[in-house]
């Protein structure tokens, strides 16, 4: 008898293993469209002009831009030329009847109302959405007229800010007529909205009913060393004496020479990459690296400069309407987000007894945080792609065994170039709506990683 029930208890355990997690919804590449198949050049190119959806012009929306002041204490650290940034700007696209709001994040570094922003609002307005679109917490807006340290980087209160946010953006349009409300975000931006989420389920100021989660990195800190790694990539016909940017401009030169005109439009990108003078691949990585940097190097300087630290600028340097910020910037680009995370984010971060070792403050901003709630959580879907530069080894695994059936995995789009493809956008709009994704090639699979 004892054998008999070791061995029904082994054999269930067996068909547990077997069966493993609810099954992704694995988009088949025969049938998906997407035409751009190297995922660098989709990050930077995104998708053709007319494989996007078509969505209403910015004239034809109800929008306005707004000011919060949430931070009134920026007024006396910043200095004086910065006052535009002590409060915080956001844009509220709105119905004219009652309608379902969502609340739009942007990724990393982004402003409120850069082009993907923009462009999730125009998609969610067309399909009878209000939309709030909200600058990410690493932005120098929002770490000047939002943040409580203004030193980003540490999910829980990343999450936290903007959940402040959103109560003052109701707080500020109590005439809105709002039926539910959703969240969205992409990139770094999709992390930030698993973790508001996760608060909203205690503090209920919203009981979001649908919460979309676009490319999210897994790992944090995988994800930002991957975009670092970039600005190292060795590039052919890069010397000390010719630099990352003299080669690609003269690419861009002779483009427009034999072009015979300058159109810097949607479509410029892919273009180039069909021509001659096409970006490598190691050209490319290292300009998706070099935009990370730039914004590695706002969120120093801006972090550096409000809290007085003097790693960047000098705490009583007088900073006025005429004074050179180049040699801060110079400085500030000189540091990766390696370096800001040592000298400013951990110090940060120990100093609130949040923990004391670089492997803690990893699970503690990923969503491995979050990992039993995602997985209980029906609300909360995922969309990602295949061949995403920020994901490293087991991420695609840990979205499979987290969420299941709420993971649609497309096979190709780079980080987030495919946002702007039709298919993708029909199945953001189904997945809020409620229905199943319609796009042509989805196919329930499991693959191992």
């Amino acid at each position: 008898m004892k054998c008999l029930s070791r061995a029904a208890v082994l054999l269930g355990s067996l068909a547990l293993a077997l069966a493993g997690p609810a099954f992704s919804r694995d988009v088949d590449e025969a049938g998906y469209g997407y035409p751009l198949t190297n995922p660098f050049e989709a990050t930077i190119a995104t998708t053709p002009p007319d494989l996007r959806p078509q969505l209403p012009d910015n004239d034809d929306i109800r929008q306005s831009d707004y000011a919060l002041k949430l931070r009134p204490e920026r007024e006396h650290q910043l200095p004086e030329n910065f006052w535009p940034v002590t409060k915080l700007h956001y844009r509220l696209a709105r119905q004219d009847h009652e309608a379902p709001l969502v609340f739009i994040i942007a990724g990393t570094g982004a402003h409120y109302a850069s082009s993907t922003p923009e462009y999730l609002k125009r998609l969610f307005y067309s399909a009878g959405y209000h939309v709030v679109q909200i600058s990410s917490p690493t932005s120098w807006d929002f770490m000047a007229g939002a943040s409580q340290s203004a030193t980003p980087g540490y999910t829980p209160t990343d999450a936290d800010d903007l959940y402040r946010v959103m109560q003052a953006v109701r707080a500020q349009h109590p005439d809105l007529p709002v039926s539910e409300y959703y969240l969205t975000g992409y990139s770094l931006g999709a992390l930030h909205a698993a973790f508001v989420s996760q608060l909203d389920e205690s503090r209920r100021s919203f009981n979001f009913k649908r919460v979309l989660l676009l490319n999210p990195p897994v790992n944090l800190y995988t994800s930002v060393s991957n975009l670092d790694k970039m600005v190292q990539t060795r590039v052919k016909g890069i010397n000390d004496s010719k630099t990352f940017y003299q080669v690609v401009l003269g690419k861009l030169s002779r483009y427009f020479k034999q072009k015979g005109y300058i159109d810097l439009n949607d479509a410029f990108v892919y273009e180039l990459q069909q021509s001659k003078q096409h970006l490598s691949n190691e050209e490319m990585a290292m300009l998706i690296g070099t935009v990370f940097r730039f914004s590695s190097a706002d969120m120093a300087f801006t972090s550096d400069l409000i809290n007085r630290r003097g790693l960047i600028t000098p705490p009583n340097y007088p900073i006025k309407e005429g004074t050179s910020l180049e040699p801060f910037f110079k400085r500030a680009m000189q540091c990766d987000f390696e370096c800001y995370l040592t000298d400013q984010l951990i110090p940060v971060w120990r100093a609130h007894g949040k923990g004391n070792s670089l492997p803690q403050m990893i699970q503690q901003v990923s969503l491995y945080a979050l990992q039993d709630y995602l997985h209980d959580s029906p609300k909360i879907a995922v969309m990602h792609n295949a061949d995403d530069v920020i994901l490293g080894p087991g991420d695609i695994g840990f979205l499979r065994r987290t969420f299941g059936d709420r993971l649609t995995l497309y096979p190709l789009g780079g980080h987030c170039g495919n946002l702007n493809y039709r298919v993708n956008a029909q199945d953001m709009l189904a997945f809020f709506k409620g229905q199943d994704a319609q796009a042509p090639g989805l196919a329930t699979a499991q693959t191992g990683n």
